[in-house]
């Protein structure tokens, strides 16, 4: 969703009665709103050009590499394509008081691949963030607050034929170390879900019983549904996931309605 937002208000502040320009305004846009940049270009298709006066855009071609989101989230690639964009200026200048999507005067559509590597998926996965989210994660699957649980040394691994791995250790106060380790291959379910496909998980090296693995892969495939976005006018299709031993790919639609009325 973050990342999602960063996209749209790039946009958003681009798109603006400044003629010929216009690609180089969008580009600056999405660098002031990205933690550090390594490449990036931004091509507008605009025929006639005077429709960017009326807050009309045929069409935003989007390529970047190495685009780090924060400091711990990288994104190895980028590419997006929009639909006909068509804004109402007036509104957006207003202020900041509104979200963004009450200045559109049609829905916003836009196709995106992306890339991470696994090394950048590694470093994520060191960050405060993610640290937290897993604690809430072992509180709910192992019982007991979150405070009480430290994970050290996560990590993934891309494996061949649409598989990944994870691992890592869990303390628990005054307890033994855990080492966990999930596998699992993935699919897309109707665009919206991942599904895991013969899961096994292992604790200090035993295998769980598929009975109990078969529970925890419902709940997982429950938090990754993009269902959860429409409430905020968005609606996000995930079309393709390809991974191999050291990057994960995988195609997307989005659309952001305008509030409605």
């Amino acid at each position: 969703m973050e990342f999602l937002t960063i996209l749209l208000s790039g946009l958003l502040a681009g798109v603006s009665p400044v003629g010929l320009v216009i690609d180089k305004v969008i580009e600056s846009n999405f660098r002031s709103r990205l933690n550090k940049v390594e490449q990036l270009q931004v091509r507008v298709d605009n025929t006639p050009s005077y429709q960017a006066l009326q807050g009309k855009v045929e069409k935003v071609r989007i390529a970047g590499r190495g685009l780090w989101v924060t400091p711990n989230v990288r994104i190895e690639a980028l590419e997006m394509e929009t639909d006909p964009i068509n804004i109402d200026f007036q509104r957006l200048r207003r202020g900041n008081e509104e979200s963004p999507r009450a200045s559109f005067l049609q829905p916003v559509q836009a196709g995106l691949r992306l890339v991470l590597a696994e090394a950048d998926l590694n470093q994520t996965l060191q960050s405060p963030t993610v640290t937290a989210r897993l604690r809430a994660i072992a509180g709910q699957l192992l019982g007991g607050s979150a405070e009480r649980y430290e994970f050290l040394n996560p990590r993934v691994d891309l494996l061949d034929n649409d598989r990944i791995r994870f691992q890592v250790e869990v303390q628990e106060t005054n307890a033994e170390l855990l080492a966990i380790t999930v596998e699992s291959g993935l699919n897309i379910i109707a665009g919206r879900s991942l599904q895991l496909i013969e899961p096994s998980v292992s604790i200090n090296g035993r295998v769980l019983p598929p009975q109990l693995v078969g529970g925890f892969a419902g709940g997982i495939g429950n938090r990754f549904n993009l269902r959860t976005l429409e409430d905020a006018g968005i609606t996000a299709r995930l079309l393709e996931l390809d991974i191999n031993a050291d990057e994960l790919e995988l195609a997307a639609f989005v659309r952001v309605d305008p509030p409605s009325q």
